[in-house]
């Protein structure tokens, strides 16, 4: 992981963060399956959105299509 990640993080940023290929983070991303918002031709991750994101994906729920949720692009989920 990053020794101090920033607040805003691009993609590679993001992919070091949750060391994941960026490959999988841009299927990711492009599915609406992680938080996140495009500035103009850029992924942008908010490390907080992030974090909250990875504690609902591990916690677990009563929803059993849990891996089905998708975020918007203000990091909330939708239906």
């Amino acid at each position: 992981m990053l020794d101090n990640p920033p607040e805003i993080m691009t993609i590679a940023e993001t992919a070091q963060y949750l060391r994941i290929s960026l490959s999988s983070l841009y299927k990711l991303a492009q599915g609406g399956r992680v938080p996140c918002q495009k500035v103009g031709r850029h992924w942008r991750f908010r490390r907080e959105a992030i974090d909250r994101w990875l504690e609902q994906i591990k916690a677990p729920s009563s929803n059993t299509n849990n891996d089905d949720a998708k975020f918007n692009t203000k990091g909330g989920i939708s239906s």
